[in-house]
C-alpha cells in the first residue's frame, strides 16, 4: 500500500512544490494540499494520512497548536517543516517535545542546485516516518540517584541519536544528578539548532548543558552538545579530557557524527567510558559503540519498542556491539547504577 501523504502549509508555491515530490514517488499518494489548519482537520478525518507535513508558521491557528491537538485526537507521524532561523529551531524543538516525529527546512524556492537533494531528504524522512513508533512526550519521574556516591572525574558518558533523539537525550539527561559524569552528545542537526537545543536542555535538567566550543576540560556534572556543523573528538590531556571540534568530512553520512565521537572514546577513554546509543535511522554509532565496547567500555542500546526509528540500535545489536539494550524509561538509572556499582559494568 502507498503511503498517503498529506501536505499542510499556507504557501501555495510549498503546497505545489511538495505536491509535485510526492506524487512523483511510486510508493506515496497524495492525498490533499491544506492550505490551514482548519482544512487540515478535515482532511485528517476524511483521509487519515500515514504521514503529514507541517508548516509550522500558519496563519489563524499556527502548527504547533494544530499538532498539539491532532496528537492528542488522531495520533498520526508529523515532519514539520521549518524555517533554519533561531525563532525556527525553539518552535522545531517544541513540535518535537508534542510528538513530531522530524523535520525539514523549507525549501529554497527558484534555487534549483540542492533541489534534488532535498527531494531525496523529504520522502527519505516521509518514509521514515510511515514506520515510526510515535514517542510518549517525556514524563518528569524521580531518578533514585538524587545525587551520585560517585564524584570522580575519570569517567565519561558518550551519547550519540538522530531521529528521535532530541526527546530521548532530555529524557536520559533529566534524570542525571547533578554531580553525574561528564557526558559528551553527538544528536544528528543542523548549525544552529544545536546551541537552541543545548540552551532548552540546561533549562530542564539538574547539570549544566552547553554546546561545545572546543577545548573545554570535561568536567562532571556538566554535559557538551557537538555544535550542528562539527565533529566532537574526545581527547586525553594527561589526567583530563578534553573536548576538539572537528571540521574533517562527514562520517558514516554525518557531521557531526557519532562514529567520529565514538572512536575517540574507544581511543581516549577505554574502559573509563560508558557507551549510549539511542533512536535514530541509519547506521551511525553502531561501529563507534563496537570500538568502544572491544576496548574495555560499558556500552547501551536503547531497545525497540522506544525508538522511533529503530536503526542505529539495531545495526549495533546486531554487531554485538551492545553490553546492554535497555528500555528509554529506565536507560538514566541503569548507566547510574552501572558507573556507582562496578565502575564499567557486567560484561555480557
Amino acid at each position: 500500500m502507498p503511503i498517503k501523504v498529506l501536505v499542510v502549509d499556507d504557501s501555495a508555491l510549498i503546497r505545489q512544490l511538495l505536491s509535485e515530490i510526492i506524487n512523483n514517488e511510486a510508493d506515496m499518494l497524495l492525498v490533499g494540499a491544506a492550505p490551514d489548519a482548519f482544512v487540515a482537520k478535515k482532511m485528517v478525518q476524511e483521509f487519515k494520512p500515514n504521514v503529514i507535513t507541517l508548516d509550522i508558521e500558519m496563519p489563524k491557528v499556527d502548527g504547533l497548536r494544530f499538532l498539539e491537538v491532532m496528537m492528542k485526537a488522531c495520533p498520526t507521524p508529523v515532519v514539520m517543516v521549518s524555517t533554519l532561523t533561531e525563532k525556527g529551531a525553539d518552535a522545531t524543538l517544541r513540535s518535537l517535545e508534542l510528538g513530531a516525529v522530524d523535520f525539514v527546512p523549507k525549501p529554497k524556492l527558484g534555487v534549483a542546485q540542492g533541489m534534488e537533494e532535498y527531494r531525496s531528504v523529504i520522502t527519505e524522512k516521509i518514509r521514515m516516518a510511515a514506520h515510526s513508533t510515535l514517542s510518549v512526550p517525556t514524563q518528569s519521574r524521580a531518578s533514585q540517584h538524587a545525587a551520585m556516591r560517585y564524584t570522580g572525574s575519570e569517567k565519561v558518558i558518550g551519547m550519540g541519536a538522530s531521529t528521535g533523539g532530541t526527546e530521548a537525550i532530555k529524557d536520559v539527561l533529566m534524570h542525571f544528578p547533578k554531580n553525574a559524569p561528564a557526558t559528551v552528545i553527538t544528536q544528528h542537526m543542523p548549525p544552529g539548532f544545536t546551541t537552541t537545543y543545548a540552551r532548552r536542555l540546561n533549562i530542564l535538567c539538574e547539570i549544566e548543558v552547553s554546546e561545545a566550543k572546543g577545548g573545554e576540560r570535561l568536567l562532571p556534572g556538566h554535559a557538551y552538545l557537538a555544535p550542528g556543523d562539527k565533529h566532537l573528538v574526545v581527547e586525553r590531556s594527561g589526567a583530563d579530557y578534553r573536548i576538539a571540534l572537528s571540521d574533517a568530512p562527514r562520517e558514516s553520512g554525518h557531521k557531526p557524527s557519532v562514529d567520529v565521537l565514538f572512536n575517540s572514546l574507544a581511543a581516549n577513554a577505554g574502559a573509563n567510558a560508558v557507551g549510549v546509543l539511542l533512536t535514530g535511522m541509519g547506521r551511525d554509532g553502531a561501529n563507534g559503540l563496537l570500538q568502544m565496547k572491544q576496548q574495555g567500555a560499558t556500552t547501551f542500546c536503547q531497545d525497540e519498542k522506544s525508538c522511533v526509528v529503530f536503526g542505529m540500535p539495531k545495526v549495533a545489536i546486531e554487531l554485538n556491539a551492545a553490553s546492554y539494550v535497555t528500555p528509554l524509561a529506565s536507560l538514566a538509572d541503569a548507566i547510574l547504577d552501572t558507573l556507582e556499582s562496578i565502575g564499567v559494568g557486567t560484561r555480557l
